[in-house]
């Protein structure tokens, strides 16, 4: 059932989610652009935990508002773990690219691209349906979006089952090769899984608000 108010809720909220969502799909893209020209990786990195530094102050800038507002749009609970699992998100794809300097991987594997292009694609649907919780009339649209973020976590289970396989066939033997890219495909994983979190956000506000 939808909430009765008498007083207008905080809508700078949304501005916050949408810079969010926008931070997100900027710092997926630039892994993707370092995994598929992996040249003058660590200013790539350092590019992405710039982005990682800017999702923080993001978070902070929401968190504060919250403190603040008497009346906001989504109820606290979905307000903190929408921001919170954006924020994780992003925390999962820098993770994912420092281990690659760490470990001084040469050269990113197939899987590791592919994994890559799948988050960007989470982030696109993400960053195009933040704007959608403004207006409950969108709500429909909103829900093809947390559709298309469910099937790409999808595909990600598939690519990553596939790396899996790869490295248990081809590097077994070598302890330090199958370690670095199995906790590596693990963050990237991760980061997909976690944009299922947020759609599951999303869901929740549509049954609770539709």
């Amino acid at each position: 059932m939808a909430r009765f108010q008498l007083l207008p809720a905080e809508t700078r909220f949304y501005d916050w989610f949408e810079k969010g969502s926008a931070n997100l799909l900027t710092i997926a893209t630039l892994l993707q652009e370092l995994l598929d020209d992996y040249d003058n990786r660590e200013i790539r990195i350092r590019g992405i935990s710039n982005a990682e530094h800017e999702g923080d102050l993001i978070v902070h800038e929401i968190h504060n508002l919250l403190i603040k507002t008497l009346i906001t749009p989504l109820d606290q609970e979905e307000t903190h773990a929408l921001s919170q699992s954006i924020d994780d998100v992003v925390d999962a794809i820098e993770q994912s690219a420092i281990l690659m300097l760490l470990y001084k991987v040469e050269k990113p594997t197939e899987e590791a691209r592919q994994l890559a292009a799948l988050i960007v694609e989470c982030a696109q649907q993400i960053n195009k349906a933040m704007p959608l919780l403004r207006d409950k009339k969108l709500f429909g649209a909103l829900q093809e979006r947390i559709a298309e973020v469910h099937r790409i976590e999808s595909d990600a289970d598939a690519v990553g089952r596939r790396a899996l396989e790869k490295l248990v066939a081809n590097s077994r033997d070598d302890w330090f090769e199958f370690m670095r890219w199995k906790e590596i495909y693990k963050l990237l994983e991760d980061a997909v899984n976690l944009c299922e979190d947020i759609a599951d956000v999303f869901k929740t506000v549509v049954v609770k608000n539709g």
